[in-house]
């Protein structure tokens, strides 16, 4: 039986940051309150700038300098305010009794020590344990979060371990001195669903074990059915519903917590169109959503073949020998026209790298890549020039491909400049006016830089940058995967229309397996570097051949199908 009392209370939290002498202080969470029972997983759900992170670090006071926390905020854990703590009553709490998991390990591992010495500094600050003691315990911490050969991982360097593990050395870190309170800011954010339901898996455990309570911080409401027993929705820094998960998606009250449950693709249904935040805001009910038909027919259209495509890279070692690292093996598929192949695998498995080497971004080994029946593979650069507006690429993260010193109108007009389209600079800025439009931006737009955007805004403005190229096939790479899922459905929604509009062929890359099967007509399964199945969508989920597809096809969270049915 669940012990409901409380570990930790919040009482009226409020928090306000100083952005100049001009302004008043933002304020980021307006006098919320919630409850974190004992031994019990509390999920802190909303969007990018809700005040979730703002809410946990406030709990450590590790919120920065310009941070204003109101006189009336309570954080009560074990007799005490935290919100009124001195440094040296905080120092004893972090790390002993209250740990957190942050989103990217790699900006909080420290990259010139080993794992293990991290590890160990943290038993010997808290714990009091001798170096060598210390280093056993290490051993054993990484051993217990599943890290392979332990006695010689506690010697690696963060770099030398995989996002996962990296992640999982993180956990070991927080649980070593086995606090009573476990924060976790988005830990699986970036993760491949296998990692993500291991990593999940493994905090649930060891929450069972080590008798923690969790505080876990998310988008994903797909995540929270499979995790938590309790939900805290917040947007705009206010609490907007709370109660237990099981209430929360069943009979969800507020919404704005329904438009989050709704934007998510859902594995037991493909809408025409997924719903977004304003249409539950504008109307309770929701929109009345048709389903959409995919898949293939032997009589489409096939606009890009690929033939036994094969990359190999070669690694230095020693002085002069080399080391051959294949990372696509003999992989063929077809592209039809209108129609959006998935490209799924883990990390490492040669998705990207398949649609670097079709757009000639990395040099093939071997193979072809037939568009409209040329070998783009054996052009000239010259002679690929012409192509290369025709196939166009989005990549993962915006704000890395778009050039911070360009205007968004520079950036837009630049390509058409280069390729000759328009046939002058009026013709162009008028294109670039009509594009921003289309993807749902203001034409104030024109004249703003990247980072003046937020991520969703930035993502739209690189597909209009496609877009000026007039392209007919666009290559999505991870392009929906760092966005919240009301960002994530405008942008598929975009991307949906744009297909219908103008027949664009998508190769669309993901790890999230949802989201593929929503927007894809055929999924093709990779991993370490070849194909290991493809078929149509549908019938890919619901009859998958190959072992490695029903791993995959295991891994991605059902809390949200399981919870609302």
């Amino acid at each position: 039986m669940t012990d409901t009392t409380p570990i930790l209370q919040i009482r009226n939290l409020d928090v306000r940051f100083r952005v100049d002498r001009k302004h008043e202080p933002f304020r980021a969470v307006k006098g919320i309150s919630f409850d974190v029972p004992t031994n019990t997983t509390v999920a802190l759900v909303g969007e990018s700038g809700s005040g979730k992170s703002v809410t946990a670090m406030s709990i450590l006071k590790l919120l920065p300098e310009n941070a204003i926390v109101s006189p009336e905020s309570e954080i009560l854990y074990a007799g005490k305010n935290l919100a009124r703590a001195t440094l040296a009553d905080m120092q004893a709490i972090r790390g002993k009794e209250i740990s957190v998991i942050f989103q990217e390990p790699m900006t909080s591992l420290n990259p010139v020590f080993p794992v293990g010495e991290q590890i160990s500094e943290v038993l010997r600050t808290h714990m009091g344990l001798a170096p060598r003691s210390a280093r056993e315990r290490a051993v054993a911490l990484l051993n217990e979060v599943g890290i392979p050969n332990p006695q010689l991982r506690v010697h690696s360097f963060p770099h030398e371990l995989s996002g996962g593990q990296q992640q999982r050395v993180m956990i070991a870190m927080a649980i070593a001195c086995e606090p009573k309170l476990l924060i976790a800011d988005e830990p699986t954010t970036a993760l491949d669903v296998t990692i993500q339901k291991q990593i999940l898996d493994l905090i649930a455990s060891l929450q069972e074990k080590h008798q923690m309570s969790v505080l876990f911080i998310t988008h994903d409401l797909g995540v929270v059915g499979d995790i938590a027993d309790h939900v805290v929705v917040m947007q705009g820094g206010e609490i907007k519903e709370k109660g237990l998960v099981h209430q929360i998606f069943h009979d969800p009250k507020d919404p704005y917590t329904k438009a989050l449950l709704a934007c998510r693709p859902r594995l037991d249904r493909r809408p025409v169109r997924l719903p977004v935040i304003e249409d539950f805001l504008r109307n309770e009910t929701g929109p009345k959503l048709e389903e959409r038909h995919r898949g293939t027919a032997e009589g489409d259209a096939v606009i890009l073949e690929v033939k036994n495509l094969t990359k190999t890279f070669f690694l230095k070692e020693g002085f002069f020998g080399k080391r051959a690292v294949p990372a696509v093996k003999d992989v063929s598929f077809r592209l039809r026209k209108g129609k959006t192949l998935g490209l799924v695998g883990e990390s490492g498995s040669g998705k990207t790298t398949v649609g670097l080497t079709l757009m000639r971004l990395h040099d093939a080994t071997s193979g072809e890549v037939l568009f409209e029946g040329k070998n783009l593979l054996s052009l000239t650069d010259r002679e690929m020039m012409a192509y290369r507006r025709r196939i166009q690429i989005i990549f993962q993260n915006p704000y890395a491909s778009l050039n911070p010193r360009m205007t968004v109108g520079q950036i837009l007009v630049e390509p058409m400049k280069i390729h000759g389209i328009g046939k002058d600079q009026r013709e162009r800025v008028d294109h670039a006016f009509s594009l921003l439009k289309r993807v749902g931006l203001s034409e104030q737009s024109f004249y703003k830089y990247p980072h003046e955007f937020s991520g969703g805004q930035r993502q739209r403005i690189a597909i209009a940058r496609c877009l000026t190229m007039k392209p007919d096939v666009l290559i999505c790479d991870e392009s929906v995967s760092a966005l919240d899922v009301s960002v994530q459905a405008q942008v598929l929604n975009l991307l949906q229309d744009l297909q219908d509009e103008f027949g664009l062929s998508y190769i669309f890359i993901s790890h999230d397996l949802a989201v593929v099967k929503y927007i894809s007509d055929q999924v093709m399964v990779m991993n370490e570097g070849a194909v290991i199945e493809i078929a149509d969508s549908d019938e890919i989920y619901l009859n998958p051949q190959q072992d490695y597809t029903r791993k995959l096809l295991s891994s991605i969270p059902k809390g949200l199908e399981h919870q609302a049915a």
